[in-house]
Order: structure tokens, then C-alpha cells, then sequence
């Protein structure tokens, strides 16, 4: 029941904290925004609500950052893709603009050269009939001769592939055509000859250039050069391609010598693969800025491909070495995979590829399923434990950590060796400690809020185990959430219970938090100095860290009030159900006036000598941390006081009952309630609510007794009177008796009453 509300409560606090930062953000996102006019309204604020505000402020930051990197990742891909698609479609225009080009020059030479050769044909017919037949035609020019034997050079260059000058050669072609279409130096057909001549040369090398780009034994010099060749000859989206897969297609290659097997090391496997696939797209990278420059089409290219190549390697870490590990809860090991992989993949960064968001995504569920197992595991073996435990406190075992390390190598560790807990304590507090070893992946992937919510249901459950230890409690177990049906060996007597408070205390105060400091961006020093690391503590802890710690604490404070109550149940109670706590105590006491002998009821008494052994016991087990102890014995005293006081039974007979509440009666029960407040008071543990508590209930006693027409204040002694009984039962009960001075009868409740006695009955009553 008491999970179930604060998991509630957590849920409420959540969804309210969300609804808050909403309504911040809204003020922001007006059209009528002021920042002078905010800024001011702001400036007459106390300190409170400046630091109030200065909290409200990073929240909004850290939302406004998580909005915006949630925005780039959702729209990034369908940039990127939109911009691949608009590179696609400029490669495909130019393709088509130089197709027509060559169409519309070959038809407008060949119509030059059918009106010049009808023209030469009408002419030398002409002639002919004019006597001019025996006219030779006029010879070749140079350039003319140049033009015919082009072809054949271009031929001999390609088969030859002496690329550098065939390049050279088209570029004489090209020059040579345009101008002899300026000039009008070449003959039509010749002129059509050439530029059909300079086209297939073209294409004919770039067709070469990519089948060079394609062979696996092309690598780096020989790559880059058939790669600019080709992106000179006009066609760049084809050369950016080629040159992404050359490099696929090579560490394809490489990637044949590396098996993965069951025995393998994953962190070997994961490191090898990192290397290949991270060193490929960061040589092609270097590739692409270096022959395309910084040209957006190319780059988006360039980081989808990256970005492809990337969770493709992810998937085979997953596959071949992550799988295992989350499976079989080795936390470690996943995270030494995840920072191995991450360390490759961060080196792409100054290569302007930002790849580490998309590792941390894909890895994200492995590493969650082997936190999940991890948590799992501690749970278990802390549960098999605890069904062997003697609740006995001891100092830790001198063994090393389940990584092989010493104890003494870990802060955590050598704080723990400090302090005493039972065996499954221990366990429980050794494997914690080694589960924070390694925390960089949590803290990269942004686990690290699941990994305290983990934590705490896995101490949920250990003090549902110690709730369970406690005698008496079999009827409760119904309400405890992870309980299940796990066997716990009962703390039978007192000294085991409160062995019980001591582990859960000590784990949520000190060492838990302690290791869940390593989640923080503090530094993890060994400080010399223990009061400046413990200021640190407290400077550096993430309010996050804060209300886990706060849920820690009910944890054990619902262990506290389970135990307070089984106890203040075996005072009031006895095995047959029968109250020891009953007004008839009271109300029957005005009949047997001669033999009554004032000294604190039994159920007082026997409170007093359980709160006496139990503040023995829990001072040699407390040492160092007497607070908790005082707030043990303060609470199950005011369990006690509490029942006596919302008791209606118990009530209904003092005010309505057939007998009255007489001043025998009165006075036994003012004494019983001061005797309360004097042990509790010598003993340190009276609080303010215990204190209010008795003051009302000895109010209502009193008007209790006025309405039978008697003054309470004239049956009461003085309160020194009170005092001096409490006092020397105290004594008598610890086993240190005293003289009763012959002066006055202690029995004797008619002594004089001072008008300092109702004067102090009165002011107790209205406090």
C-alpha cells in the first residue's frame, strides 16, 4: 500500500513538474514577448525566489535542449534524403542539358553540311558548263588534317590508358570546336566528326575511369586520382558514389578475415571491427573533402553513407558480442563495448561526422537489458542470502571484489569497511558498489535516472525481505509490492531486529548513495580531507540524486514504524487478544484507595525497560550515527502514546462509561503520563510531538473529570511530587535503587497541593 502511493505520488510529481515547464515555455513563445519589461519584473525578487527562478530557468534549458536535439534527429534523415534526392536530380539535368547539347549540334552540322555540298554540287555544275570541270578541289589545311587524326590519338590514349593526357587531349578537342564554330576554320563534316569524336572519347573514359574505381587492387593515390579524373569529366554525383563504395567495398574485404565466435572476447571483436569500419569512413571522409570539397550535395551523401555503415556495424556488435552480455546481465561487459565503440566512433568528429548519437541509439536497449539483468541478479542473490542470514552485525570479510580488485582500491568499499552489517547486507552492499564500477555507458545513453530507479526497487525489495524477518509480520506481506514468496529466517529477538534497522539504515544513508555518487559530474577523487569530500557531497549532489536519496529514507522509515508497531502491539496486547492498556485500570482504582501504592503501571514499566535495553543494544550498533537510534526509541514511544490517544474504545469508556474516571484514577494516569515524559526526556528521545500528545491526552483526562463537578487541580499533587515517583521508579527499574527520604511519603498522594503545582498542571494543559 505504502509503494503504491509513493510510486503515486512520484508519478503526480512527475507529471506536474512536466506541466510546469510547459507553462514556463509559453510565456516564451508569445508573439508579445518582453524581455526587457520579463527581465525587470524579475529584478525585485528576494534571494528565495531568485534561486527559485535561476532552477526554473535550467529546467527550461535542459528542456529546450532536449526539444531541439529531439527535433534535429527527427528531421535530419529527411534532410538529408531531400538533399541526396536534389543532388540526384541536378546529376540527371546535366546529363540531360549535354544529351541535348549533342543533339542539337550534330543536327545543326549535318544541315550545314547537306546546303554546303548541294551548294558545291550546283557550283560545279555550273562550272562545267562554263568550261570549269577540270578544277581540282582545294587541299587540307593543317588544322583540318588535326581534326581527322584526332580520333585515332584518342583512341590510342585510352587503350594506352594514359588518362592524364587523354584528359588533355579533350580539352584541345573541346577548344579546338568551339573555336572553329567562332571562326568557322573547319568544315562542317569535319566539325561534326570531331565533336562526336570528343563525346564518345568521354564517355568511353569515364566508363573506364569507374571500372578502375571499382576494381578492389585501386587503393588510395590510384583511387583518388581515377576519381577526380572522372569528377573533371563532368559527372561528380557518379564519381562521389564510386568513391563511397570503393571504400565499402574494401573493408567488405578486410571485414572476411574477421570471425566472430562464441569464445571470443566481445570487447577484441568489438575494438577489430571498430576499426575497420570507423578508419574506412574516415579515410573516406578525408577522400571526399579532398576532391569535392565542402559542397552540400556530397556532404549529405557522405553522411548518409556514414550513417548506414554505422548502424550496420552496430548491428553486429549487438549480434556477435552485446547480445550475450546483456543477456547473461554482464553489465561491464557491455559497457566496455559500448566505450570501445564509442572511442572509434568519436574520432569521426574532426572529420565533421557527429556518428555517436546513433551508436548510443542502437545500443541503448543491449545495455538496458543488461542493467535490467544486473539489477535482477543482485536482487536474486541478495534474496538467497538473506534466507540464510543470522541478522547478526559483523565487519565485512577480508575477500576481494567480484572484479578482482581489492576492496581497499574502491572509495566505496573502504567506507564499508568501516561500519557493521549482517552477511546479506554485505553481499548486497559489495555488489552495488561493483555495479557502479563502470558507469560511462549509463551516463553516455543517458540511463542513468533508470539505473537509480532500478536500484531502488531492488532495496525496495531487500526491506521488504527485512520487513518480512520481523516476527508477526506474515499478515502484512499481501501489501509489499516484489515480496513473492522468498523464505527470510525471523530475527527473533530484539537485538537481530534491530540488526535489521542498522543494515537498511546504514545502506540508504551512506553507502548507496555513496556509489550513486559515481552517476554525478563531480570528480571521484580520494580525498584526504573527509569533511571537504562529504562538502563536495553535498555541493555536487543532482536534485535527482536528492529525491532518490528521500525515497531511500522512507524505505527505511516504513522498516522503523513496521517495527515500532509489532513491539507497542506486544506491549499493549497479550496472546489472547486482551488489552493491558484498558480504562478499567483507571476507573477501578478509586475502590481499593487503601492498598494502592503509586508507582507507573505495568505496560509503563515494561515500556520503560524496552526502550532501556533497546537504547543498550542500539548504542554498540549505532556508533557514529546516534540519530537514528534516538529516532527509533522516540518513535516506538510515540506509537505507544499514539494508540493511548486515538484508542476510542478505550475513551468511550473514561467519558461515557457506566463509572467515572474517580482522582485516584486521575492521578495514577497524570502519573503514568509524566513518568512517559520523564524517561523520555533522561533518555534524550522526547519530541515535540510526543510532547503535545501527552499534554492532550492529560487535557482530556482532566475535562473528563470535570464534568463529573470535581476540579482535577484539587486532586493533583504537586508536580515535584510526580517527579520524585518517576525518578525513583526509573531507578528501581534499571537496577539502581535509592533511599526513599523519610520525609515524605511517596505513597501518600494528599500532599499539599501549591498553587505551583496547578499553575504548572495548567500550563502543561495548554501547551
Amino acid at each position: 500500500m505504502a509503494a503504491t502511493k509513493m510510486a503515486r505520488s512520484r508519478g503526480t510529481t512527475v507529471k506536474e513538474n512536466g506541466t510546469r515547464i510547459e507553462e514556463g515555455l509559453n510565456v516564451f513563445k508569445s508573439d508579445n514577448f518582453d524581455a526587457d519589461a520579463f527581465v525587470q519584473s524579475k529584478c525585485t525578487l528576494k534571494e528565495k525566489e531568485i534561486r527559485q527562478l535561476c532552477s526554473s530557468l535550467l529546467d527550461l534549458k535542459k528542456a529546450s535542449a532536449e526539444e531541439m536535439r529531439k527535433s534535429v534527429y527527427a528531421n535530419y534523415a529527411a534532410f538529408i534524403r531531400t538533399s541526396k534526392e536534389i543532388s540526384d536530380l541536378e546529376g540527371e539535368l546535366l546529363s540531360i542539358r549535354n544529351l541535348l547539347s549533342t543533339q542539337a549540334t550534330l543536327i545543326h552540322g549535318l544541315s550545314e553540311g547537306v546546303q554546303i555540298d548541294s551548294l558545291s554540287l550546283k557550283v560545279s555544275e555550273g562550272s562545267a558548263a562554263n568550261g570549269l570541270s577540270n578544277l581540282e578541289d582545294s587541299e587540307l589545311s593543317e588544322l583540318e588534317k588535326w581534326s581527322l587524326e584526332f580520333p585515332d590519338l584518342l583512341d590510342v590514349l585510352l587503350a594506352e590508358r594514359r588518362v592524364a593526357e587523354a584528359l588533355a587531349a579533350l580539352d584541345e578537342g573541346e577548344s579546338v570546336v568551339s573555336e572553329a564554330k567562332e571562326k568557322k576554320t573547319l568544315r562542317p563534316s569535319i566539325l561534326v566528326a570531331l565533336q562526336i569524336a570528343v563525346i564518345e572519347c568521354r564517355q568511353k573514359l569515364a566508363d573506364q575511369l569507374a571500372e578502375a574505381a571499382c576494381q578492389p587492387s585501386t587503393r588510395g593515390v590510384e583511387l583518388r586520382a581515377a576519381i577526380s579524373s572522372l569528377k573533371n569529366l563532368g559527372d561528380g554525383p557518379r564519381a562521389h558514389t564510386l568513391l563511397l563504395n570503393a571504400h565499402y567495398q574494401r573493408f567488405q574485404y578486410n571485414m572476411q578475415s574477421l570471425r566472430p565466435s562464441s569464445s571470443s572476447y566481445g570487447g577484441a571483436y568489438t575494438a577489430a571491427l571498430a576499426q575497420l569500419v570507423f578508419s574506412a569512413i574516415a579515410q573516406a571522409a578525408s577522400d571526399s573533402l579532398a576532391i569535392f570539397g565542402k559542397e552540400p550535395s556530397f556532404t549529405s551523401e557522405l553522411v548518409m553513407w556514414a550513417t548506414k555503415q554505422t548502424e550496420a556495424f552496430a548491428l553486429l556488435v549487438k549480434r556477435h558480442a552485446l547480445a550475450s552480455s546483456a543477456a547473461a546481465g554482464g553489465l561491464r561487459a557491455a559497457a566496455e563495448c559500448v566505450q570501445i565503440a564509442l572511442g572509434h566512433c568519436s574520432l569521426l568528429e574532426t572529420h565533421g561526422l557527429a556518428l555517436c548519437p546513433v551508436l548510443l541509439k542502437l545500443f541503448r536497449p543491449s545495455v538496458q537489458q543488461a542493467l535490467d539483468a544486473n539489477l535482477k541478479r543482485i536482487e536474486e542473490s541478495t534474496a538467497a542470502l538473506a534466507a540464510a542470514d543470522d541478522w547478526v552485525l559483523t565487519y565485512p570479510p577480508s575477500v576481494s571484489r567480484q572484479s578482482g580488485r581489492s576492496p581497499a582500491t574502491s572509495l566505496g568499499s573502504t567506507m564499508a569497511y568501516q561500519h557493521k552489517l549482517t552477511s546479506s547486507a554485505h553481499r548486497f552492499n559489495l555488489m552495488v558498489q561493483d555495479f557502479f564500477e563502470d558507469v560511462g555507458a549509463l551516463l553516455s545513453m543517458q540511463l542513468g535516472g533508470q539505473t537509480l530507479e532500478g536500484l531502488f526497487q531492488v532495496f525496495s525489495s531487500y526491506v521488504n525481505m527485512l520487513i518480512k524477518a520481523l516476527p508477526s509480520s506474515m499478515e502484512e506481506e499481501a501489501n509489499f509490492e516484489g515480496s513473492g514468496n522468498k523464505i527470510v529466517r525471523i530475527a527473533e529477538s530484539e537485538a537481530q531486529q534491530i540488526a535489521l534497522l542498522a543494515n537498511a539504515s546504514l545502506l540508504a544513508d551512506e553507502l548507496l548513495p555513496r556509489a550513486a555518487m559515481k552517476l554525478s559530474s563531480m570528480n571521484h577523487g580520494n580525498y584526504k580531507d573527509e569533511s571537504h569530500r562529504r562538502l563536495l557531497d553535498r555541493q555536487n549532489r543532482h536534485p535527482e540524486q536528492r529525491e532518490w536519496r528521500r525515497q531511500l529514507v522512507n524505505l527505511v522509515d516504513r522498516l522503523r514504524d513496521t517495527f515500532c508497531r509489532q513491539h507497542a502491539l506486544d506491549l499493549i496486547f497479550t496472546d489472547e487478544g486482551e488489552s493491558h492498556l484498558s480504562a478499567d485500570m483507571y476507573i477501578n482504582m478509586d475502590g481499593n484507595v487503601d492498598e494502592t501504592e503509586f508507582f507507573p503501571s505495568p505496560i509503563f514499566q515494561e515500556l520503560f525497560a524496552k526502550l532501556n535495553g533497546m537504547s543498550s543494544i542500539a548504542a554498540e550498533m549505532f556508533v557514529g550515527r546516534e540519530r537514528f537510534a534516538t529516532l527509533l526509541l522516540m518513535r516506538l514511544t510515540e506509537t505507544v502514546i499514539l494508540w493511548l490517544s486515538e484508542d476510542q474504545s478505550f475513551w468511550d469508556d473514561i467519558e461515557d462509561g457506566p463509572r467515572h474516571l474517580g482522582p485516584v484514577g486521575l492521578q495514577q494516569f497524570y502519573l503514568d503520563l509524566k513518568f512517559v515524559i520523564c524517561f523520555a526526556s533522561q533518555g534524550r528521545y522526547l519530541s515535540r510531538n510526543l510532547h503535545r500528545v501527552v499534554n492532550e491526552i492529560i487535557s482530556r483526562a482532566m475535562a473528563t473529570f470535570s464534568g463529573t463537578g470535581m476540579d482535577p487541580y484539587s486532586v493533583l499533587p504537586e508536580d515535584e511530587w510526580f517527579h520524585e515517583i518517576c525518578q525513583e521508579a526509573m531507578e528501581r527499574l534499571s537496577g539502581k535503587p535509592k533511599l526513599i527520604n523519610g520525609d515524605r511519603d511517596l505513597s501518600s498522594p494528599t500532599a499539599s497541593v501549591s498553587a505551583h503545582s496547578i499553575s504548572s498542571v495548567r500550563s502543561h494543559g495548554s501547551s
